[in-house]
């Protein structure tokens, strides 16, 4: 019998997956998209707050569909794949570690995802840069070290929203 997602998880992951294909619209009408890095705020928050699969999955798709509805991220260079691989290991770190400890410190865990993530990407850009003839180690330390002020508005960012749909959640309702 295939598992069965609560209406909340399925609804969790549409509203944040609708708000990271529509932010990253945003922050590129004022030049900063590239620099924040907004699609991760709602996915990185999501993972936070639903089950594994629909967070990992939600985390997988959205770049791909972004990048087929809007042209970004691009799919070549394979920024679109990258993303979503990307995207697609932090939320598969951060949401079986707050099924199995709900009370987890959300920065540590950020953090740590945050490593994570961005190491990954780095070492697939190195790789996809050596298999086209690129400058891999070049090219690796930009997408490397661009991404510090979009890390730091996640970390800034993320752990409060979290906090608060916790809170909110956890209120009956009046």
């Amino acid at each position: 019998m295939p598992k069965r997602y609560s209406p909340r998880d399925l609804a969790y992951a549409g509203l944040f997956g609708a708000s990271a294909l529509l932010l990253p619209v945003l922050f590129h009408l004022i030049h900063l998209g590239h620099l924040f890095m907004p699609m991760y705020l709602p996915l990185l928050a999501l993972a936070f707050l639903v089950r594994p699969v629909p967070a990992a999955v939600t985390a997988a798709i959205t770049p791909l569909l972004s990048a087929a509805v809007t042209g970004m991220p691009p799919f070549y260079p394979p920024v679109a794949p990258l993303m979503a691989v990307e995207l697609a290991a932090m939320a598969g770190l951060i949401a079986p570690l707050c099924v199995r400890w709900p009370r987890v410190n959300e920065w540590l865990l950020l953090a740590g995802a945050l490593t994570l993530g961005r190491g990954i990407f780095v070492g697939l850009t190195y790789g996809f840069s050596l298999a086209v003839g690129l400058p891999a180690g070049f090219l690796a330390g930009v997408s490397f070290f661009a991404a510090w002020p979009g890390m730091i508005l996640i970390l800034i960012t993320v752990p409060p929203i979290v906090r608060i749909a916790r809170r909110s959640r956890r209120q009956p309702n009046d």
